[in-house]
């Protein structure tokens, strides 16, 4: 049997991680901006407070990296929301079951009226998500979802609840793309805090489960922590080794990493852990400078100016004209949404900015444009 990444990580110890990221300095910096590959030592100095004299040069190599791999281009995605109802706990999100909100899942004449409006903004891929209501929204329901889209969108992918192999297997073969799956906190002995009941609350089961894509043939997993549950250096460390693992495992995937920062939602969570702008960038230009090829995704939960910052500083995907509510496009409902949007620009005023920068938008899948 293959080692995991849980039997990989699960002797660590995460006060002993977080010790010795606050350990590194400036020469250990310095040394991992030397080098034309990083180890994950190298990674916590360029995540560290004592990297943080050495934005500047971070944020260059990064932009060369970017425009390397990448181009001078900026991808748009947009979030297809299936449905709000949610049999998982998470005290931190807006579709919590016990959040006192309307509960929807769309049907097939209002996934068609979205999938018009998303297509009158020029998209040509699409992001559906749910909750994680099997009974309502389950492997059948996304199965059907996918062949609604597909006439549509040359690109669909998926931000559900974890699955089997083979059930990843038929929505490959039903037009899936690429799923996301964020582990939320890889902190173990904190999860079950902050997912106290629902499928989620399985921490191993939901930490394999971008291997369980891999083996399935996923073309792209999308993988990520949520800032502001725990020490947020020590989650990217956590996130790196991970990328790390995936990377050597299964090669033939391509990976995609975010991280979110908390949003007001329903619920009233309050974070514990700030993650301020200039370190939400420092992180960015370490994942960058650590693996060249990931692709990096910033979403609406980001403010207009930072977003407009990172056009050219490491970050290849970004939403434009989102909306986190079941239904949202043809019929807009605030009471429906799983967090609050930052950036609320229309697309068209997204594209200006990001051209306006000398960057060309492209609303199809990457790799259909790079081959």
């Amino acid at each position: 049997m293959n080692t995991t990444f849980y039997d990989t990580i699960k002797n660590l110890e995460w006060d002993k991680v977080t010790e010795s990221i606050y350990s590194k300095t400036e020469r250990d910096v310095v040394s991992a901006l030397s080098k034309p590959m990083l180890n994950i030592e190298d990674f916590k100095a360029l995540i560290s407070p004592a990297a943080e004299k050495f934005l500047e040069p971070m944020a260059q190599l990064s932009r060369n990296i970017t425009q390397k791999r990448f181009g001078k281009v900026m991808q748009f995605y947009i979030p297809l929301y299936l449905s709000n109802e949610c049999s998982n706990h998470c005290i931190y999100c807006g579709f919590n079951h016990n959040n006192p909100i309307k509960r929807i899942t769309l049907d097939d004449e209002q996934i068609l009226q979205e999938i018009k409006v998303i297509k009158s903004m020029g998209y040509d891929n699409v992001l559906l998500l749910t909750g994680e209501f099997p009974r309502h929204a389950g492997v059948d329901y996304i199965e059907h979802a996918i062949e609604l889209c597909r006439p549509y969108f040359s690109a669909i992918n998926l931000e559900v609840f974890p699955m089997k192999v083979e059930q990843y297997e038929r929505l490959i073969r039903a037009g899936a793309n690429s799923v996301y799956v964020y582990q939320e906190t890889f902190n173990e002995k904190r999860y079950k805090h902050y997912h106290p009941k629902g499928m989620k609350s399985n921490y191993a089961y939901r930490l394999g489960t971008p291997e369980r894509l891999a083996q399935a043939g996923i073309h792209r997993v999308g993988m990520g922590a949520l800032i502001g549950l725990e020490e947020w250096r020590t989650e990217m460390v956590y996130l790196a080794l991970h990328l790390q693992f995936m990377t050597k495992n299964y090669w033939k995937t391509k990976y995609s990493i975010s991280f979110p920062r908390m949003r007001p939602a329903e619920g009233g969570f309050q974070a514990d852990f700030f993650m301020n702008e200039k370190e939400f960038a420092q992180t960015i230009w370490a994942f960058r400078i650590f693996d060249n090829d990931v692709e990096i995704t910033m979403s609406t939960r980001e403010t207009p100016q930072m977003r407009n910052h990172f056009v050219s500083l490491g970050v290849t995907s970004m939403s434009a004209g989102s909306k986190t509510d079941p239904g949202g496009y043809s019929k807009p409902n605030t009471e429906l949404e799983q967090f609050h949007i930052n950036d609320d620009r229309s697309v068209e005023e997204m594209e200006a900015m990001v051209r306006a920068q000398g960057y060309d938008v492209i609303f199809k899948d990457w790799d259909k444009i790079l081959n």
